[in-house]
């Protein structure tokens, strides 16, 4: 049963989840966190934080980690985490499979008209407005724990606007800095 229920939520979150990874992460965080409870607040902004640094997307990074947590947690075996975390993964990512050839294609017959450039420009619209809402929701005391937490991201935030900043080289040097201030 938790394979089906997995599948579901992710698959949905796949459906639905418009503008990429980390503009899925505030449906997934309602879906993991709030309903299902199969994590807590801060074991997602864990996920969040390790997801952005391991290769591929935040989205797929994030559902394998739960995916692996609920079904091991269900199934009381590795391997049944195992089977949970590629249940979570295929089914993120298969909606965006079928949904962006049906819509490349519709957009490639039909690039210059008006109305499908303000639909387009709409959905990038969204797309900034469920980053924002992640970035605000992320702003939580699991992340934030005292002035130094407040002073690293300051000072990544404020790097990250110069040119040629190097996100590598900002999540090392935040590890190092965490590593000695905490």
């Amino acid at each position: 049963m938790i394979y089906l229920l997995l599948f579901w939520v992710f698959f949905k979150q796949g459906l639905l989840g418009f503008g990429g990874g980390y503009a899925m992460l505030s449906l997934m965080q309602h879906d993991v966190v709030e309903r299902q409870a199969w994590i807590d607040a801060g074991q997602f902004a864990d996920i969040v934080a390790l997801s952005q640094m391991t290769p591929g997307p935040v989205s797929i990074n994030a559902a394998t980690y739960v995916g692996y947590h609920a079904a091991f947690e269900a199934g009381g075996s590795v391997y049944a985490g195992i089977i949970g975390s590629l249940v979570a993964s295929f089914a993120v990512c298969l909606p965006s499979l079928f949904l962006i050839w049906i819509v490349m294609a519709f957009l490639l017959r039909h690039k210059k008209n008006p109305v499908v450039g303000g639909v387009v420009g709409g959905f990038k619209l969204v797309s900034v407005a469920l980053i924002a809402s992640v970035a605000l929701t992320m702003m939580n005391p699991y992340n934030f724990t005292d002035y130094k937490s407040l002073i690293i991201f300051s000072a990544v935030f404020a790097a990250s606007f110069h040119k040629k900043f190097n996100p590598v080289f900002a999540i090392l040097l935040c590890a190092l800095a965490g590593y000695i201030l905490y």
